[in-house]
């Protein structure tokens, strides 16, 4: 084994050689590791201490087989730095945002899809809000900020996270992590000097779902506390009683739904959202309604990309409660790292993608550290 590898778990990155060895406590979060050596390969033996009986856990795992990922996370993340540029200190998407704290308080239908712990009792969330574009300067008008961004962490009463990652687009621009790296590839290798028909013109003449995903936003909204939000992959759902069901989270606000008018955007503040959630929550606070839409037979459940139709039954899981805004959110936005693979017993993957941006962020996580 003549190659290294890279360690992250709540220390900085070290480079391990041949024949080193590395330890962890019980409960700590190993984010990411990866091949040093781009010549040689590597292997790692783990070996656990644990209780007599004590069943080992991961952060993910998957009810049907995944269809190997030839990206690997790298690229990806190398991939969105192409077309917002490298981040050295921010997300390489999702750049620009606010942190926020409060409660998700489960309603009694909860516990009739899932076991997982939040969905028994109520538990403290970090929220993070955000725009999308990989720019942390970019203006909250402007286009490459939709679709904007709800990040959750729920803090479960045995000490562990649980993370949802969602936008406010019913749908994904790509069905796979293969072919999200093409579409970012065509828009990173295009803009104003490139010939016509640019690698862009090209990639979205042939693919209608990523075009309507560039074309079909929403105006900039009065509020982040305004607008839906999407959980686009699926998850498999399992209660108490071991039945399963398939579905999507989304996340409604209880304030409406509302959308600045051209006036107000040509007079709005390049950071008006942050400013308007701070005095919003300040004044009481925010809810959303939480919700999971259902599978039916035919529905795609390993494309985010399809929307499942509006018809499909749809099942109250409780409500979000946000209270105030953390006193340093740009602190609080660099430390924090959002796994969608970060699951709790009663909730499982469906959708390959959710693995794919799992191994994903920590690859931006540990750029924006180094």
């Amino acid at each position: 084994m003549q190659s290294n590898l890279k360690n992250s778990a709540t220390g900085p990155v070290r480079v391990y050689k041949a024949g080193e060895s590395f330890f962890e406590p019980p409960g700590n979060q190993h984010l990411v590791s990866e091949n040093a050596s781009a010549t040689e390969p590597a292997s790692m033996l783990a070996v656990f201490i644990a209780d007599e009986g004590a069943q080992l856990t991961t952060l993910a795992s998957t009810s049907t087989p995944a269809t190997p990922t030839k990206s690997t996370p790298t690229e990806l993340v190398d991939a969105l730095n192409l077309v917002f540029g490298k981040q050295k200190s921010n997300r390489a998407v999702h750049a620009k945002g606010i942190v926020l704290e409060g409660n998700f308080i489960p309603s009694p239908t909860a516990s009739t899809l899932s076991k997982a712990p939040h969905f028994q009792k109520a538990v403290p969330v970090t929220i993070r809000f955000s725009n999308f574009a990989g720019i942390p300067t970019v203006s909250d008008t402007d286009g490459l900020a939709n679709p904007r961004g709800l990040a959750l962490k729920f803090h479960l009463p045995d000490g562990s996270d649980s993370d949802l990652v969602t936008h406010s687009f019913n749908g994904f621009p790509a069905p796979t992590a293969d072919e999200l790296r093409q579409f970012l590839i065509a828009l990173g290798t295009s803009g104003p000097g490139v010939a016509k028909p640019t690698p862009a013109d090209k990639y979205l003449a042939g693919h209608p779902i990523a075009k309507s995903f560039l074309e079909s936003q929403q105006p900039p909204p009065v509020s982040y506390a305004t607008l839906t939000y999407f959980g686009v992959n699926s998850f498999k759902f399992i209660n108490a009683q071991g039945e399963e069901k398939f579905g999507r989270y989304r996340i409604e606000p209880q304030a409406g739904y509302h959308f600045l008018t051209p006036q107000q955007i040509t007079n709005a503040a390049p950071g008006y959202l942050a400013e308007e959630i701070r005095q919003r929550v300040a004044k009481s606070p925010i809810r959303f309604t939480f919700r999971a839409q259902l599978s039916e037979p035919g529905d795609k459940i390993d494309d985010p990309s399809v929307a499942w139709p509006e018809t499909r039954k749809t099942i109250e899981l409780g409500f979000l409660e946000i209270t105030n805004v953390v006193s340093d959110s740009d602190t609080a936005e660099r430390a924090l790292l959002f796994l969608p693979t970060a699951l709790p017993d009663g909730i499982e993957p469906a959708d390959p993608m959710i693995q794919a941006r799992g191994s994903a962020y920590p690859v931006s996580y540990q750029r924006r550290h180094q």
